[in-house]
């Protein structure tokens, strides 16, 4: 189940839609305003990796590291 944005081409509002695989072709009508005239927006993603930079887990080793107590 993808999550798709769509523009409206009346009122220019941007908004995302949970598309099922049986709405793959189904137009999808505008919250705000009702109209029916959208067009599907091709989005962007990010993605990091590792410890690359420092940024995302960076601190990961202190917090998931052997633990000193519970099960032996």
């Amino acid at each position: 189940m993808p999550i798709y944005e769509f523009r409206c081409n009346a009122c220019g509002n941007t908004f995302e839609e949970i598309v099922f695989g049986s709405d793959q072709d189904s137009d999808f009508d505008c919250p705000t305003c009702g109209d029916e005239d959208t067009c599907r927006l091709m989005s962007s993603f990010s993605c990091g990796s590792g410890n690359a930079g420092g940024g995302v887990g960076k601190d990961l080793g202190a917090s998931c590291g052997p633990s000193t107590g519970g099960f032996s």
